[in-house]
């Protein structure tokens, strides 16, 4: 358990290190004489394009990264961290940094990127800004985002395809404002350790981000499918089977991967957790009708339908837990829990208490008790909060009736209610490291 936990924390000590370099490195290796104030706006430019280019490598999707943060969705959350707080830093560095004599080029290159920069960031949390903005001002931006203009540029933008191509030119802008800082910094003059650390941290960034867009596609495992079945579950989720031509993806129950869809309107890319077990003959997905794509599926796909696998990813598995779990589902999360209760084989090696939320009765209740009925250490709890109410903290524990320093509880659901009942577990006694989160809404 120990050296798992150490694991899942080598990727976020990386980069408290590396910031805390670049500082130390500013600190020591600054040149006599020049202005404080227009040398410490440059180093948090240069913070910033170091967390920025962070921010670029850990979205190469590269087997390392994934080890380091344990999954690619968590890398995924530091991902939007250190971009955040990255552009933070621009703040500061605009309204301190000074240089009159820049460079023809430099000055339009830092004003494109960090225009950008913002103008991403600001489209990359709106599908999240409810839980950005303060709830006394959610009805000023409700009414804005009814505006006639405000609609058309939604219609123009909006969609999980749209905003991933608009996403995906963030390495332009960083360049850019990387340029910048070559061309128009004072402090590289007399520094050459600043000046080299710094191309040395926006090659990094810059490479990988060409990597990425240019040279991945020829590393990825792919696989070639088809579409053998479209169905509805129930509670909005629908259930999409896959049949392999040719070799088959081999992945762990519990991971995801990015599927490719030819549909109707053309082909789609989204990461999906697969709900199949490795040993089916078929590679299912669950998904719940939410954007613009996936509320449309069964209208878009059809039997017979072109479609490629690239993965798998994911390490959420219940193998790292304890002999005494706890497994928490809410709707779509049922996704990884469903592979998991599908491959189970003979024996299962500790006692599990499994509880699946739904508003209503909830999908493919038959089959997860069927499974639970061949194992008398799985028990399966199916909550209608229709009827029942919410799932609380409290009622798992009282069913659990376990030690709580050796219960592991493994979640996927609503962030909401994921954070909640994380932050309600740790005060109720159940070590932080032997909780579990999927989080199936990085994209």
């Amino acid at each position: 358990m120990g050296g798992r936990f150490v694991a899942r924390e080598v990727g976020p000590a990386a980069i408290g290190v590396l910031v805390c370099g670049m500082g130390v490195l500013w600190l020591v290796a600054r040149p006599a004489g020049g202005p404080t104030g227009s040398y410490v706006g440059q180093f948090l430019g240069a913070e910033s394009i170091l967390l920025l280019s962070i921010g670029l490598v850990l979205i190469s999707t590269l087997p390392w990264v994934e080890e380091w943060f344990d999954g690619i969705d968590r890398a995924a959350i530091w991902h939007r961290r250190v971009a955040i707080t990255g552009l933070v830093l621009l703040a500061p560095h605009i309204l301190l940094s000074s240089n009159p004599h820049g460079t023809t080029l430099g000055g339009p290159l830092g004003v494109i990127g960090a225009i950008g920069l913002v103008a991403l960031a600001l489209w990359a949390i709106l599908p999240r800004w409810q839980s950005v903005v303060p709830s006394p001002l959610r009805g000023l931006v409700r009414a804005a985002r009814e505006a006639p203009v405000v609609r058309d540029v939604r219609r123009m933008f909006g969609g999980y395809d749209r905003w991933r191509a608009l996403h995906r030119t963030t390495g332009l802008f960083v360049a850019a404002g990387f340029v910048h800082g070559v061309l128009d910094g004072t402090s590289f003059h007399n520094a050459p350790v600043l000046r080299w650390s710094y191309v040395a941290v926006g090659a990094v960034g810059v490479g990988f981000y060409v990597y990425r867009e240019l040279l991945a596609r020829f590393f990825l495992s792919l696989h070639d499918y088809e579409v053998d079945a479209v169905r509805e579950i129930g509670d909005g989720l629908v259930e999409v089977a896959l049949r392999p031509i040719g070799r088959r993806v081999e992945f762990v129950s519990g991971q995801f991967a990015m599927v490719y869809l030819e549909a109707k309107d053309g082909w789609h890319r989204h990461p999906f957790t697969i709900s199949s077990a490795p040993q089916e003959d078929v590679l299912r997905v669950t998904v719940k009708a939410l954007g613009d794509y996936t509320s449309r599926l069964q209208e878009l796909i059809e039997p017979g339908m072109p479609a490629v696998i690239g993965g798998p990813h994911g390490r959420f598995s219940h193998r790292k837990g304890t002999d005494r779990q706890v497994w928490i589902a809410g709707g779509v999360g049922v996704a990884p829990f469903l592979s998991w209760l599908r491959a189970l084989d003979a024996h299962l090696p500790y006692r599990v208490d499994f509880f699946y939320t739904a508003d209503g009765e909830a999908p493919l209740a038959d089959e997860i008790r069927g499974i639970a009925d061949r194992f008398e250490s799985l028990r399966a709890h199916m909550i209608d909060t229709s009827v029942d109410g919410r799932l609380t903290v409290e009622h798992v524990l009282a069913v659990a009736d376990s030690d709580r320093s050796g219960l592991s509880v493994f979640m996927c659901g609503p962030q909401g209610m994921l954070r909640s009942f994380q932050t309600q577990l740790r005060r109720a006694g159940v070590p932080s490291r032997q909780i579990h989160r999927e989080y199936f809404d990085w994209r």
